[in-house]
């Protein structure tokens, strides 16, 4: 019997302790996160003095959705030194706020999510199109329906923008990225969700402009070559 108490209170503070490291690797990625926003508000602010007074909500992801794999990568995504937030992304319907970082290499959708170059600029005529990890920030864009709000902030100033298709393509399927008839904004991440190995399809969101402004479908930011970065043709690991 005392070596069964024994026993149980060594499990029970293995347990406890798991449990400490979990709680503090979110609260470290819930903090960076709210510091890459701050980047974003200042740079922002430095810009534009007449918006300084506009502030950054502080809604966070829920990390509790993500995998083991996402957390740890975004872990050590923490070393990396990157540059400010081009933008930052909101969804309210899922409680979503997360910087938008220049490229989509495993840095920009560890800390965050990636604007695809080649499509148009944050902010920007054209499709604007934004890659996230399925497991991390993305995850989320599976409980997105049409009608669904989105709202892009740059330095400019903040865009909302409308859901109004979704679809499920091939991993090489880069004609969501085209020029559509009105200012847009793409969000891509790989499908299945919860796929176990690289993911076979991608899931992709089309929102358009609440209130567009003007706008030339003929505007090179709007027709430049777009195509999936690598990491979104080969799949996530």
């Amino acid at each position: 019997m005392r070596l069964k108490r024994v026993l149980e209170n060594v499990l029970l503070m293995c347990g406890l302790t798991l449990l400490l490291v979990y709680l503090g690797i979110l609260a470290d990625s819930a903090m960076e996160s709210q510091a890459l926003l701050r980047r974003f508000e200042e740079t922002r602010a430095a810009a534009r003095p007449a918006t300084s007074a506009q502030t950054v909500s502080r809604m966070t992801a829920d990390f509790s959705q993500w995998s083991a794999k996402r957390v740890k990568g975004y872990e050590q995504s923490l070393d990396a030194v990157i540059d400010p937030p081009l933008a930052v992304l909101r969804i309210p319907k899922i409680g979503l706020e997360v910087p938008v970082l220049k490229g989509t290499d495993e840095v920009a959708l560890n800390r965050g999510v990636g604007w695809i170059e080649g499509t148009a600029v944050p902010g920007g005529a054209g499709n604007i199109g934004i890659a996230g990890h399925r497991d991390g920030f993305f995850r989320g864009l599976k409980d997105i329906v049409r009608g669904d709000r989105l709202e892009l902030q740059t330095y400019g100033g903040t865009e909302a923008f409308r859901v109004d298709e979704i679809e499920i393509v091939g991993p090489k399927d880069s004609s969501v990225l085209r020029g559509r008839r009105s200012p847009s904004l793409t969000l891509v991440t790989c499908y299945p969700f919860y796929f176990i190995g690289a993911a076979p399809r991608r899931y992709i969101v089309h929102a358009t402009l609440d209130t567009p402004g003007p706008s030339d479908p003929t505007d090179p930011r709007a027709v430049t070559h777009q195509a999936y970065p690598k990491h979104h043709q080969e799949g996530a690991k």
